[in-house]
């Protein structure tokens, strides 16, 4: 099965850079705009933590999915993430599972292998798209 799957991992792996840019995107449009029923039925305050993180969020969101400077973007949505994790979540407790982080820690992850991984095809990077 891996060898009939593997024929097609250029492709999978994009459509998993496009998604997971796309659900950022989501996660920021409901923080900076009041989309998707938004922060408690609102846009956040445009500077509070949580309206800067949507923006960003959105803004790094857009970029991963279309595959603009995507190692970039990908490494600071890591990191964001990271931030999310510690910030938000760590203080209710050690484990994921019961702090309510685990899509924080997964995301970071994510992001860290998508900028480890660079743009792959179907990215408006020109620069990485051959390397795999």
């Amino acid at each position: 099965m891996q060898r009939i799957l593997s024929a097609y991992e250029p492709q999978g792996y994009a459509v998993m850079r496009i998604i997971v840019g796309l659900l950022l995107l989501c996660h920021g449009l409901q923080k900076a705009v009041g989309a998707f029923g938004g922060v408690n039925g609102a846009a956040a305050p445009f500077f509070s933590l949580i309206g800067i993180a949507g923006w960003l969020e959105l803004l790094l969101g857009l970029m991963i999915a279309l595959g603009i400077f995507t190692v970039a973007a990908a490494f600071f949505a890591s990191g964001q993430m990271a931030a999310a994790y510690f910030i938000g979540h760590f203080p209710q407790g050690f484990w994921p599972i019961l702090n309510q982080g685990e899509l924080a820690v997964l995301n970071c992850f994510l992001f860290l292998y998508i900028a480890t991984r660079g743009p792959g095809i179907w990215s408006v990077d020109i620069i990485g798209t051959a390397t795999h």
